[in-house]
């Protein structure tokens, strides 16, 4: 058997006092090979632990070269080191990654669909399984079935054996890493599992408290299912019962009528959008006959909340009526200003050219080609200079 770290001989232990024993940098961070180590690094789907050594933050733990550096958040001295474990993270992903054991052993077993990969993800988790769908009532039938096994408590264990024992077991196994050697280290379900894993997991299958599974997706031919066990559950029925308890002040309505209100009220905003579309269209045909009617080559008007889209509006509705002028719009949307210059089809105005002296300015960012040039302006302060300037050119 291989020289344990402390998070493999015990991964309930939350501190540590040890020794760094070099420091190092790679890529600009500073990193600490310790003689012991009460921090996961991260592998076989488990994020890394964090937590402080010394004080200093642990930001990422990874194998490499044969060691495993703490990446920190400051350099530290060689010599006595206190380890500080962030128990909350290490419990949670304890929490998620027995219940991804739990899972795969019953999904296999109760419908022979073998898991292909794991994701033990900030706020969800997920395993992919080897279907190509899943029913609502598949999924009933495997959340049900997890609960039972959380029910019995079952122990977990770990324990290694050598290669020629790991051929005698009947292990339930993806494969071992590529380039493996040596012992191999086994996490089994008492009457249930036996995996090859190098992640930490609770001491019996009671610790998990619960087990939602939340959707799938297709992937790669199999099915992706969602899950999350432990506090993470609580939590998020937790957010579930805020939300609706905010959802039932704004529509009024109990839990169970709070789909129906909603849809009415849907209903009732699309119905408003119609009407405001169909009043806006009434509008700017109004706003454009009159503008039209006004005398000169120039056309202008200032409309207040409007965007660029009822500015064309309005400007095809102007010279359709008097292809001989130019109009000249602008808009203030709570913020930016924006401005429109076109000019009809007998309109003898160089839109180009006079659209590039309105953004200058402006200060305005715009651009255009042929009969129309449009832009947005952080103010339009210069709008009276921009007008001046136009009016020159009508002249």
């Amino acid at each position: 058997m291989p020289q344990l770290s402390a998070y493999e001989r015990d991964p309930y232990a939350a501190s540590l006092e040890t020794r760094v024993l070099r420091m190092g940098e790679e890529k600009g961070r500073p990193f600490a090979v310790l003689e012991d180590t009460v921090f996961y690094p991260e592998g076989g789907g488990q994020p890394c632990d964090f937590g402080t050594v010394n004080g200093a933050a642990v930001v990422d733990v990874q194998k490499r070269e044969g060691e495993i550096r703490h990446y920190l958040g400051a350099t530290l001295a060689q010599g006595p080191a206190s380890l500080r474990l962030d128990w909350a993270r290490r419990f949670d992903h304890m929490q998620q990654h027995t219940g991804q054991h739990l899972l795969t052993a019953l999904a296999q077993d109760r419908f022979q669909w073998a898991t292909t990969a794991f994701h033990l993800g900030a706020s969800v988790c997920d395993i992919e399984l080897s279907c190509h769908s899943m029913s609502l009532r598949d999924m009933e039938q495997l959340e049900e079935a997890v609960a039972a096994e959380i029910r019995a408590c079952r122990e977990v264990t770990a324990r290694w054996v050598s290669a020629e024992a790991y051929a005698q077991e009947a292990v339930r196994s993806r494969g071992l890493p590529e380039g493996h050697t040596g012992d191999i280290r086994l996490v089994q379900i008492t009457g249930l599992d036996l995996n090859t894993c190098g992640g930490t997991h609770l001491q019996h299958t009671g610790e998990l408290e619960t087990l939602k599974l939340l959707g799938t997706e297709s992937i790669r031919g199999g099915t992706r299912l969602f899950y999350v066990a432990g506090r993470r559950a609580r939590l998020r029925l937790d957010a579930h019962e805020k939300r609706n308890a905010t959802l039932r002040t704004l529509l009024g309505a109990p839990d169970d009528e709070l789909l129906p209100a909603l849809q009415i009220k849907l209903d009732q905003l699309l119905a408003l959008e119609r009407r405001s579309r169909k009043m806006e269209e009434e509008l700017a045909e109004y706003q454009a006959a009159a503008l039209a009617a006004q005398p000169g080559g120039l056309v202008e008007a200032h409309l207040e909340g409007r965007d660029m889209a009822y500015l064309q509006k309005l400007a095809r509705g102007i010279l359709t009526a008097a292809p001989a002028k130019a109009v000249f719009l602008t808009a203030d949307v709570g913020g930016p200003g924006i401005f429109l210059l076109s000019a009809g089809a007998a309109s003898s105005l160089d839109v180009p050219t006079a659209g590039k002296a309105v953004a200058t300015i402006l200060a305005a960012k715009g651009g255009g080609s042929g009969q129309s040039f449009q832009g947005k302006a952080l103010s339009l302060a210069a709008r009276a200079e921009a007008l001046l300037r136009l009016r020159a050119t009508e002249g």
